[in-house]
This record gives C-alpha cells, structure tokens and sequence, in this order.
C-alpha cells in the first residue's frame, strides 16, 4: 500500500510519521506528476488559504478531483477538510468540493481557543480518542449521503465520511494513537485488489 501526503504546506511530515509506524510507504507529493500509483492521499491541516493557493499554483486542484471521482481513497484533517467540502462559510478560499458537506473555518476562533477533548468515535471502537483542535472547522450541514463520525457533546460534527472520502476538524496525525489513520487505511484496502 502506498499513500502520497500533499506536502504544499501544514502537517504533512506527521501524516507520513504516522505512517510509516503502521509499516506503510508514504511520501510527500508536491507536483501533478507526483499524484500517480497512490492507493490513497491525504490532504493535512494547515493553513486552508495558503494550501488552495499553491494548489492552484501547481496545478493540483484538477488532477486531485479526477482522482477523487475516480474512487482514490482521500483523507482531509483540518485544513484538509476545509478543502473537501462543498462549500465554505465566510471564506474566499476555494474547496474542492468534493463531499456534501458544508463547514466553517475557524470556528472555535483564534490559536489560543485551540484545545483538546476525548471523541467516541465507534468506528474505532469504544475507547475514546483524543481529539487536538487547533483553529478548527467544523461540519455545518451534511447531506443524505454522508455519514457523521463523531460530534462534540454540543452535537457539532467534527469527523465524516462519504464513499471513499474522510475528513475530520481535529489533528490525528499530533496524537499517539493510530486508529484514525488505520481506518482510512482500511476504507484505502476496499478498494484495493489482492496481488
């Protein structure tokens, strides 16, 4: 299994980090030419307007949604998600518009409101995960088709999925614990055929 992470800007040598622990190949993909041969991308947090911009800048936008549309397994974190979604309030920054779903940026406000809170996310079973918020999203409106992951008690979704596309408004890539990316990886193995 091979996994590109778009190394443009944000938290991308810690998506790699991650996994490598779990014995997987990844590398960073920076160019058009570098999108082929991945079993699945991902897209980390960052900064959601400085990400778009070299996106747009390197002629990625179009090849990542022909490969989305083509069934590549993609998964958002933060600014990730924020780059998914169909729409985006109160920003210019343009999504890919990728999953029926509409989030707002920032929506905890600035850094210092970043925090950290314990998510039951049942598809990775019942002990709960740590969730780091760091001027995070959050999933406005969703529709029929995606599936809500985990919401915060105030019932606001942070973590979602549709088809072969993840997204969550946290950072599992700053945590210790591998089972958010072990289950991207395993909607990554779906699709993928035996040797």
């Amino acid at each position: 299994m091979r996994i590109g992470v778009l190394a443009s800007q944000g938290a991308f040598a810690e998506h790699i980090d991650i996994l490598h622990q779990l014995e997987v190949e990844a590398l960073p993909v920076r160019l058009p030419s570098e999108l082929g041969g991945w079993d699945g991308l991902i897209i980390p947090g960052g900064e959601s307007t400085s990400i778009s911009r070299l996106m747009v800048d390197y002629n990625l936008v179009s090849e990542i949604k022909n490969l989305a549309k083509s069934g590549l397994p993609i998964l958002g974190t933060c600014a990730g998600m924020i780059l998914l979604a169909r729409e985006i309030l109160d920003s210019d920054v343009e999504p890919l518009e990728l999953m029926d779903i509409t989030v707002r940026r920032n929506a905890f406000g600035r850094q210092k409101e970043s925090f950290e809170t314990e998510l039951i996310i049942p598809v990775l079973g019942e002990k709960p995960f740590p969730g780091v918020f760091i001027r995070a999203p959050i999933i406005e409106q969703a529709n029929s088709e995606v599936e809500i992951l985990t919401r915060l008690t105030n019932g606001t979704g942070v973590a979602a999925r549709q088809g072969r596309l993840l997204a969550s408004a946290f950072h599992p890539e700053l945590t210790n614990d591998l089972r958010f990316h072990q289950y991207f990886l395993s909607i990554v193995a779906e699709g993928t055929n035996p040797d």
